[in-house]
């Protein structure tokens, strides 16, 4: 059985910091992409950054030079660290992976994350 846990989300203000972990079990980590994910009340859900088992990343556009993502193979943990923090930047957080970069297999419960003063 497959399980993605998040932790870390939270409230914070315009302008802070928060960091988002996510552990895997009941896959072999190292082979999966790993990535995050945000929804919005009313919207969509969205790509936030992906990172794969060696090391390459992307960022959604709304999020580069503000977000870091990053990965601990032997800990099966995908981090997501968060600086900048903007209003819009409020939304659930969802954790995902998959064998293919941009096509998540599997689903974290998901983390809220609101920023506002």
């Amino acid at each position: 059985q497959v399980q993605l846990v998040e932790s870390g989300g939270g409230l914070v203000q315009p302008g802070g910091s928060l960091s988002l972990s996510c552990t895997a079990s009941g896959i072999i980590f190292s082979k999966y992409s790993m990535g995050w994910y945000r929804q919005a009340p009313g919207q969509q859900r969205q790509f936030v950054s992906v990172i794969i088992s060696g090391g390459w990343r992307n960022y959604a556009e709304s999020v580069k030079g503000r977000f870091t993502i990053s990965r601990d193979n032997a800990k099966s943990t995908v981090y997501l660290q968060m600086n900048s923090l903007k209003p819009e930047d409020t939304a659930v957080y969802y954790c995902s992976a998959g064998i293919s970069r941009y096509r998540p297999d599997y689903w974290g419960q998901g983390t809220p994350v609101t920023v506002s003063s």
